[in-house]
């Protein structure tokens, strides 16, 4: 019977030997995946895939300004309070004085 150590070396060498073997498969299959799209023209959609990262975000939407400040800045009211209008706040000013009409 093989003592503790012993079992722990061989399994460090066998995760070793499991390393190396599935980089090699790893790029005989990503060799293999590129030469068929370029022979096929495959596209990702043909492929199963949804697209590209971009495409599968949310797409982003502008909110429309709800506060302007006495320089132009502006603050759609979502999110942390910018720091012109936290300094006007503390000031004594109100929030709602910069507030659109819309």
């Amino acid at each position: 019977m093989s003592s503790y150590q012993e079992l722990l070396a061989q399994r460090a060498e066998l995760d070793r030997q499991i390393a190396a073997a599935q980089r090699a498969e790893k790029s005989e299959a990503i060799a293999t995946v590129k030469k068929l799209v370029a022979d096929f023209a495959l596209s990702a959609e043909e492929c199963g895939f949804k697209g590209s990262a971009s495409a599968r975000g949310k797409a982003k939407t502008v909110v429309a300004a709800q506060y302007r400040g006495p320089n132009g800045e502006t603050w759609s009211g979502r999110g942390r309070t910018p720091n012109w209008l936290a300094a006007l706040e503390a000031q004594g000013q109100s929030r709602d004085a910069f507030r659109i009409a819309g």
